[in-house]
């Protein structure tokens, strides 16, 4: 019979701390894989208040935007004064997806202002304080929202928990803003 050492306190520790780094290297992988991993699908429904134009549409499918359902959101957030349309940019249709699941709703995002185009934003400039002269909605990076379900301080908490873009909280006017520009709020 060979002669076993006795544990001691040292060797318990150490033997604990191996455990639990092990442990924690196999919770890890997991959510490094599924942070990874593309959503299969990414769909959005929104609803113009100015037109009444309602959309409900998959624009993510097979790990790239479908093109059809992106046209069909840039129709249905065009500058409503002019019917001009305007690529809407991608990640903010991403951002809304996510501030969607993030509110816990599938009520469609009811649209104040999609894109602008900049004679529309000068006027609205001249009308009131609260338009910016270079606003991210004439580049299709912004959109101006309420969710019918939620209030809207929970959509601008929602919203700025993201750090997504810039958030702008407009209660006299009943809407949030949400873009993808540089983080900041106001």
């Amino acid at each position: 019979m060979t002669d076993q050492p006795i544990p001691t306190r040292r060797h318990f520790f150490l033997g604990l701390a191996a455990t639990a780094a092990v442990a924690a290297t196999a919770a890890a992988i997991p959510s490094a894989l599924a942070a990874r991993r593309p959503l299969g699908l990414r769909s959005l429904a929104v609803k113009n208040l100015h037109t009444g134009e309602h959309l409900n549409t998959v624009y993510w499918a097979d790990c790239k935007y479908v093109p059809e359902a992106m046209r069909r959101i840039d129709w249905v957030l065009r500058d409503h004064h002019t019917d001009e349309v305007c690529r809407i940019r991608p990640e903010l249709l991403d951002v809304l997806t996510t501030l969607q699941a993030k509110l816990r709703t599938r009520e469609p995002f009811e649209i104040v202002s999609g894109y602008r185009s900049p004679a529309t934003n000068a006027m609205l400039a001249s009308m009131t304080d609260g338009v910016a002269q270079n606003s991210l909605h004439m580049q299709g990076m912004a959109v101006d929202i309420r969710v019918p379900d939620r209030s809207l301080v929970k959509v601008q908490h929602a919203a700025l928990s993201l750090a997504a873009g810039g958030v702008g909280f407009y209660p006299r006017s009943d809407f949030v803003h949400v873009d993808v520009g540089r983080i900041r709020h106001w």
